[in-house]
């Protein structure tokens, strides 16, 4: 099927043909037949690289360009910087994209001048609380990773936002995208959508299994040289003698790290003279975003043509490496499984060197063959290799037996709603009423009935669960005590607009109210005694230096459980962990060493500090409405916790590119102001903190006339890094 002959304005047709899309895949043709431009309702279960992405930008550039609006959900921050990024080329059609993934108690009524929207479900559900005005004007939803709605985590927000906007918009075109989905048809008619289910590639995928030397799939063998000790090495190798590039996923970031460092010796030899000079650029990119003994492993990597990739690594980290592999100049990423969820970044082979993973229940498992179709999705790189290569590593013939039965010939498993327990329901629950979606019990069972869960179990046991959570939040005081009615209090209703778990809300409510004092400690390990926060793990060395310093600040906890009951004592361990890091942070320990000290990576000392200040902002805003102790504590270190430092950097940390270590260098050099800094000498400033950062300072507080002053001076030291935050890196 010809770009030419569907039913399109002729600008949108020009637009893909000047791109040099003249023709439909098999899926996307079949798409298009069963009424995609016709506004039908359709789920594409089709594989990686197949075109799901062209589906909705056909179907959003025809509903746009008839006066609707676009939503596009996605399940993680990265990839809707990625779509983002793509949507943006249809400004030359007059397209305005938007996108939004932070900030959870805002309503983004600017956003509203955009035609397409891109969001997380996260923040998708946050607009809908808030009662956004223009989600009500959307005309197509396109909701990618649809297979995501099986997660605990994740799936049952994306399923109550998938469920809420097809009750507020009942005419808009709901297109949902996956790869992988077991029971396609179930999943297909809950949305009451057209099912287009293909296993077309527009390039061929040879799925097998690496045994003794040989590439094992269906119906061919291939032996692979061994000129090294280790399998996978080998295997990569032979891609890049080839002209190809490798994804190898390991079980643990310990493994992906270690991998990329055991290659390093012989990948460095396949590389040209212009390989070298531009991984070295990246290399010192890398160097100059961060100082931590991680991120100096990295970049020794990438000099040499390796690299690895996982959530421990920060955001500008992981984008080099991204943009690195997509240059061609990076041979091969060592990761966890991450970046098989969604990004755009396939590989000649993908190398699977461990299919099996961790779990506190029951030790090492094996993984779902729906988390393996995902990785070997990423083999193929469309238009540019000629085939692509799954391989999994067996090094038994029984394991190699068991490998080709659980995965090369199993099809995905089916997936299942998560949404009833009262875990996931809780939050849902106070947000239907809330947003006026339900105003009796009644209503609120009917809203439920159009849910995935009650599709696929008929409502079983729904009942039960809705009366423990409506008990739940009407005793904390969320909603009226009316029996007849559902009304959520002023209390409920801010709640539901923050975006946090009622029992997060009250048990910080809880915690105000009883505590003694509000220490930094107090404040900070309230946050972290709520289920919205991310815990640390508790390595076996951390036992003994946590509770003694319990011991030594036990007056600034509001609670301390019994020793002697060892899970809930463990457990708050856990939290007092968190809080210490968190502590660490705000004052200003060097990020290297925080890593080192807990044994994580700087990505989670961000994520963890990410997830803080918002509950921490939550925390404000509730002492606030409750009139309760706490409300300036908790916004001041807010501030801090956004920033990792003291008080007395926070002005200096309002002006963008000025992180916690240029802050600190720059008050301890006598600036401890804005207004200081406009009356500073350019040159002083860039030698302390470098010309192009001092550039940007002078540009931000209005002395653009010093910006020529910086060309001809060099900085103090080079590649020191600040560790600061955007709402972009996450």
């Amino acid at each position: 099927m010809k770009i030419e002959s569907l039913d399109l304005p002729d600008e949108i047709k020009r637009f893909y043909e000047n791109s040099g899309i003249l023709e439909l895949y098999p899926p996307q043709a079949e798409a298009v037949e069963k009424g995609l431009l016709e506004g039908k309702n359709l789920l594409a279960a089709i594989p990686t690289a197949s075109g799901k992405t062209l589906l909705a930008e056909l179907a959003m550039l025809k509903s746009v360009l008839n006066g609707g609006k676009a939503l596009y959900i996605v399940p993680l921050r990265a990839l809707a910087s990625e779509k983002f990024r793509r949507f943006q080329e249809f400004s030359v059609l007059g397209m305005r994209v938007g996108i939004s993934t932070g900030d959870y108690d805002r309503r983004d009524e600017g956003l509203g001048i955009n035609d397409i929207i891109v969001a997380t479900s996260e923040k998708t559900d946050s607009l809908l609380r808030n009662e956004t005005a223009w989600m009500q004007e959307i005309s197509v939803v396109v909701a990618d990773e649809v297979h995501l709605i099986d997660s605990p985590d994740r799936g049952p927000t994306l399923e109550i936002t998938l469920s809420k906007l097809r009750r507020m918009n009942p005419s808009c075109q709901v297109l949902a995208l996956s790869a992988t989905v077991g029971n396609a048809d179930e999943l297909a008619a809950w949305l009451d959508a057209e099912l287009v289910l293909s296993e077309w590639r527009p390039t061929d995928l040879m799925e097998g299994v690496f045994y003794n030397g040989i590439f094992y799939c269906k119906d061919k063998e291939k032996p692979v040289g061994q000129p090294t000790k280790d399998e996978a090495v080998n295997l990569v190798l032979d891609t890049i003698k080839e002209g190809g590039q490798c994804l190898v996923f390991e079980s643990s970031r310990k493994n992906c790290m270690g991998f990329a460092k055991k290659a390093v010796s012989a990948v460095k030899k396949t590389l040209s003279k212009e390989d070298r000079e531009t991984l070295a650029g990246i290399a010192d990119e890398i160097i100059e975003n961060s100082e931590t003994d991680v991120s100096s492993v990295l970049a020794t990597c990438v000099r040499s043509g390796t690299a690895f990739h996982h959530a421990g690594l920060t955001t500008p980290l992981r984008e080099l490496v991204e943009n690195g592999f997509r240059e061609g100049r990076i041979k091969i990423i060592s990761s966890t499984p991450t970046l098989a969820a969604g990004l755009n970044l396939p590989a000649r082979r993908v190398i699977i060197r461990s299919y099996r993973r961790y779990s506190s229940d029951s030790g090492m498992q094996p993984i779902p063959v729906l988390e393996y179709k995902q990785m070997a999705g990423r083999a193929g790189r469309p238009r540019l290799d000629p085939y692509g290569e799954a391989v999994l590593l067996a090094k038994s013939y029984e394991e190699f037996v068991f490998l080709f039965e659980k995965y090369i010939e199993a099809g995905a498993e089916d997936i299942w709603s998560k949404l009833g327990t009262e875990n996931a329901l809780r939050t849902h629950i106070l947000s239907t009423i809330s947003n006026g979606f339900a105003r009796t019990r009644e209503e609120l069972m009917d809203f439920l009935e159009a849910t995935f869960f009650a599709f696929q179990y008929s409502n079983f046991g729904l009942s039960t669960v809705v009366g423990e959570c409506l008990d739940f939040l009407r005793r904390e005081g969320m909603l009226e005590k009316d029996p007849d009615a559902l009304v959520s209090t002023v209390f409920g209703k801010l709640v539901s607009r923050l975006y946090i778990d009622p029992l997060s809300a009250a048990l910080i409510a809880k915690g105000l109210r009883e505590a003694d004092t509000l220490t930094e400690l107090t404040l900070l390990h309230l946050i972290c005694s709520t289920p919205d926060m991310r815990l640390m793990y508790m390595r076996s060395q951390d036992y003994q230096e946590v509770n003694d310093y319990v011991i030594a600040h036990a007056d600034e906890f509001s609670k301390v459980p019994n020793p002697f009951n060892i899970a809930e004592y463990e457990w708050f361990l856990g939290e007092v962990k968190t809080s210490l890091l968190l502590m660490d942070w705000i004052h200003e320990k060097p990020e290297n060493e925080i890593c080192l000290k807990f044994g994580i990576g700087e990505g989670d000392i961000h994520a963890t500090a990410d997830i803080a200040e918002w509950i921490m902002h939550v925390t404000a805003q509730l002492a606030g409405l409750l009139d309760l102790k706490g409300a300036k504590e908790a916004s001041e270190l807010e501030k801090r916790i956004r920033y990792g430092a003291a008080p007395a950097l926070m002005d200096l940390l309002d002006i963008r590119s000025v992180g916690r270590v240029r802050a600190r260098k720059l008050y301890e050099a006598g600036f401890k102001s804005t207004a200081e800094l406009a009356a500073a000498s350019p040159e002083h400033i860039a030698v302390l903190v470098g010309p192009k950062i001092a550039e940007r300072i002078f540009k931000q507080i209005g002395r653009r006339e010093a910006v020529s002053e910086f060309s001809d001076i060099e900085p103090l030291e080079k590649g020191s890094s600040d560790g600061q935050r955007t709402i972009s890196d996450y």
